[in-house]
């Protein structure tokens, strides 16, 4: 399975912007790791195996792109970009590739990175 399976899936625009927002996580999480789920439309971004390591996942659908972050309702939101009411996750939507340029979302994302080496911490 392939990221361009479940791109394909989907019109050029929300493909496009799901290539977009999959290059902004690669040059802002070093060494992540990448794992597609065809059936759900998605692409997870991890550190290691299994759910306790995701940090974040490329959510698509027909209407468009959305970030959603593993504990996203535990993580500092400065810039009001989480969307959603789910105990546990919460997703930024992406309506375009300038929203990838956003500093807030620089900064939700570090700090769900760092959240993650704290839970990590707390379990070794």
């Amino acid at each position: 399975m392939t990221v361009e399976t479940v791109l394909s899936k989907f019109d050029g625009k929300v493909a496009a912007l799901g290539f977009k927002t999959r290059e902004y996580l690669f040059s802002h999480l070093p060494g992540i790791c990448e794992e597609v789920d065809v059936p759900a439309s998605l692409l997870g971004y991890s550190y290691g195996p299994g759910y306790k390591n995701v940090i974040c996942v490329i959510l698509l659908s027909n209407k468009g792109v959305k970030l959603g972050f593993n504990r996203g309702g535990e993580l500092p939101d400065p810039g009001h970009l989480l969307a959603g009411t789910g105990k546990v996750h919460r997703f930024v939507v992406i309506q375009s590739a300038g929203d990838l340029n956003n500093p807030a979302l620089n900064e939700l994302l570090a700090g769900a990175v760092a959240a993650y080496r704290k839970r990590l911490s707390q379990t070794t």
